[in-house]
């Protein structure tokens, strides 16, 4: 039996705007297995992002409860939370945010040294992550001499190189050709299944949403359609 990675009940989210509290995220129920592979799908504004900020400890709910990995994080410190980022959540966003002075190889291994690795094992993981990603020929460029399609990958490989718990994309496949795309799934998948990393992704691109197996169908901060299984 599968164990849980994440469950929320009640699941609300608003910021203030001029002091009056906006609602983006309105009541959600959700479950999740680890080893899950998920999309949240729906239309731009409807509270997608703020879901994975959520899950990703980055925001914390306005009302409601979370647990990942059965520990209750509602009102987890900040220590506490970043500890669980650290060490247990890969995050792709869509900005990237990788440091421009830094190469390839550099923001690739950027997390592995705080997770004890060594500079040597730092690397080897590093351009590991770079070749199933294609861009090993690329380790000693900066970011602002790739490609954007290129740059997203280097977001990728950062995500998935400390073999996180989960991993949590805000449309990762969005700058792609068809054919990176695929490779950057295929990479996905492997993962998931010599590491059983679960993968949960905010995306409009129907292919990737074709591979997923649990897809919950977001509009107007709710679930239109519950996280049901393929």
């Amino acid at each position: 039996m599968e164990s849980s990675l994440y469950s929320a009940r009640h699941l609300e989210y608003a910021y203030d705007w001029n002091g009056k509290a906006v609602p983006v995220l309105r009541g959600l129920d959700l479950d999740l297995e680890a080893g899950c592979f998920c999309c949240i799908v729906g239309p731009s504004g409807t509270g997608k992002t703020t879901l994975l900020n959520l899950l990703g400890l980055i925001d914390s709910p306005t009302k409601g409860q979370l647990l990942f990995c059965g520990e209750d994080l509602t009102k987890a410190t900040e220590s506490k939370r970043e500890q669980i980022r650290l060490q247990n959540v890969g995050f792709i966003f869509q900005a990237f945010h990788l440091i421009p002075t830094l190469s390839v190889l550099e923001n690739t291994s950027y997390f592995l040294p705080l997770l004890g690795h060594s500079p040597e094992s730092s690397r080897k993981i590093a351009m590991e992550t770079l070749d199933l990603l294609g861009l090993k020929d690329h380790w000693n460029k900066k970011p602002l001499e790739l490609s954007g399609g290129q740059r997203q990958r280097v977001a990728v490989a950062r995500a998935i190189a400390k073999r996180p718990a989960v991993v949590l994309a805000d449309e990762p496949t969005a700058n792609l050709d068809s054919e990176t795309a695929e490779r950057m799934i295929g990479a996905f998948k492997e993962l998931q299944s010599s590491s059983k990393t679960s993968f949960i992704f905010s995306t409009h691109d129907a292919h990737l949403v074709s591979y997923a197996k649990k897809i919950y169908r977001m509009k107007d901060g709710r679930f239109e359609t519950e996280g049901g299984d393929r």
